[in-house]
């Protein structure tokens, strides 16, 4: 999933490429990710592209002041397109494609940006906004990872009593980060994914801290700037414990576990991280009964 750096390097990359061009035809092939049918997608055609945003995990696009705002959730992704199909995608069709907007560039192109969504569960979304907090996930963003200041951070995590793994990942308490982002803060700042938020030091909290804008201002330089299509492989590149199960911990060289539940898993380092105690795999411990 997009997380606060890969969202913010987009943005800036709609900046970049987008700004000062027209708006053409917008082509819906998926319509179960239009979340809004007031104004309509057509509405954008015509408008000069003025800026682009970030809100949290949500991506938006200014039109003249209608916005295009989506979250791209687990499998959705923001391609650049400099010569796109000028025939209209076919609604629900086996291709990614859920949206195409198609800009008129001072210069002449005709490029177009694509929203495509992996997988089978279609949870990418698309808003068309006149007010970014109209949207219902915006609305309830707590601040931005980044905005927050230290002493704001220690007083949301001392107002709530949960898992600080949990804690980091939900957007109503703090924008922007994820699944992937919050197993490399935890494992910066050397702290265990069960650690309980009211019960954590105050120095364990300055601590965390510092790794979580670390960890958040250095994917964001190394993502800024890079194409799209590469910002993948440079958020894969940059991550010690996220998604390594199994291999070798690049502070410490024990092993990296991974705990599984639902649909989602984390991965730490024991030795780094929770004292050498291995957690339970709640998955494993399920089956084993």
């Amino acid at each position: 999933m997009p997380e606060l750096p890969e969202v913010e390097a987009l943005a800036q990359f709609l900046r970049d490429h987008a700004v000062g061009a027209v708006v053409g035809r917008v082509d819906v092939a998926a319509l179960s990710a239009v979340k809004t049918f007031d104004p309509p997608v057509t509405a954008l055609s015509g408008r000069d592209v003025t800026g682009a945003g970030r809100w949290g995990k949500f991506l938006g696009m200014d039109c003249g002041g209608l916005w295009l705002i989506t979250h791209l959730s687990r499998g959705g992704w923001l391609r650049w397109v400099d010569e796109p199909n000028p025939l209209p995608p076919k609604p629900g069709g086996k291709s990614p494609l859920a949206l195409r907007v198609h800009f008129f560039t001072p210069e002449g192109a005709t490029p177009a940006i694509d929203l495509t969504e992996a997988g089978t569960k279609k949870r990418l979304a698309v808003y068309i906004v006149e007010d970014p907090q109209s949207v219902p996930g915006i609305a309830r963003l707590g601040p931005d990872a980044l905005a927050v200041t230290e002493d704001e951070f220690a007083a949301l995590l001392r107002g709530t009593s949960q898992r600080i793994k949990t804690a980091l990942v939900d957007q109503t308490l703090l924008a922007g980060i994820g699944n992937a982002y919050s197993d490399e803060i935890l494992h910066t700042a050397r702290i265990s994914p069960f650690a309980n938020t009211k019960t954590m030091p105050a120095e364990t909290v300055s601590q965390l801290y510092t790794a979580m804008r670390s960890v958040l201002l250095d994917a964001v330089d190394r993502s800024t700037g890079q194409d799209a299509a590469r910002l993948k492989g440079e958020k894969r590149s940059g991550m010690r414990v996220h998604a390594r199960t199994g291999q070798p911990c690049p502070v410490c060289g024990d092993t990296v576990r991974e705990v599984s539940y639902a649909e989602r898993s984390f991965q730490y380092c024991p030795t780094c991280q929770t004292g050498g105690k291995v957690l339970a795999d709640r998955r494993m411990s399920r089956l084993l009964k």
